[in-house]
């Protein structure tokens, strides 16, 4: 049998992680309320992870930008994996390890949040953004694969996906990042954000 799961097993491997974001739903409101309320109150969101979690970065940035489920006002949300020319720039003449360390430095301000993306838990850049952007007196926030990872200590809040395969924590990851979005348009209907012109949140 192979180490992978796919066809059906591939969806039964869903089940125990899925059963655990639905206990882990209240941190994930509760992420996307904060946010919403300091993207309305003229913060950013910078978000970063590689390979597909810089996908899955993107992703959530995009959702922001443009629109999750309902029209409203775009938000102030950048993903550092997609500045490609800033990323060969770094890349070249720091090295890898600093390519979103030094973004959070260029882009981040006390009081935005980092929302960073990681399987393992252990890449080295997306931590080494985690540790800077608390320097700066930023909220920080993982969505990460097993816990106890070293990215999850380097936040101050983090969900785990406690499986062995990295398809699935992705899977598990894009629910994360639309309860998210979800909560945070929530967040703006309530405080009667929907209807501002364009440009009446930044």
């Amino acid at each position: 049998m192979s180490a992978h799961p796919a066809g059906r097993r591939h969806l039964a491997e869903l089940a125990g992680p899925l059963a655990e974001l639905h206990e882990q739903a209240p941190v994930l409101e509760a992420w996307g309320r904060r946010l919403g309320h300091v993207l309305m109150g003229g913060g950013r969101l910078l978000a970063a992870g590689n390979g597909g979690s810089a996908a899955q970065a993107q992703h959530l940035t995009a959702e922001l930008v443009g629109r999750y489920r309902d029209d409203r006002p775009p938000l102030s949300a950048v993903a550092l994996c997609s500045e490609t020319s800033s990323l060969t720039a770094i890349g070249n003449d720091y090295g890898i390890a600093d390519v979103f360390s030094r973004q959070v430095q260029a882009h981040g301000r006390a009081g935005d949040v980092l929302v960073v993306l990681s399987t393992s838990g252990r890449s080295p850049n997306v931590i080494a953004a985690a540790e800077v952007a608390g320097e700066r007196g930023m909220r920080t926030w993982a969505l990460t694969g097993p816990s106890g990872n070293p990215l999850a200590e380097a936040c101050d809040e983090a969900i785990g996906v406690e499986s062995r395969h990295t398809p699935t924590i992705q899977e598990i990851h894009l629910i994360a990042i639309h309860l998210i979005c979800a909560s945070v348009d929530e967040a703006l209907e309530a405080a009667g954000a929907m209807s501002m012109l364009d440009g009446g949140l930044r």
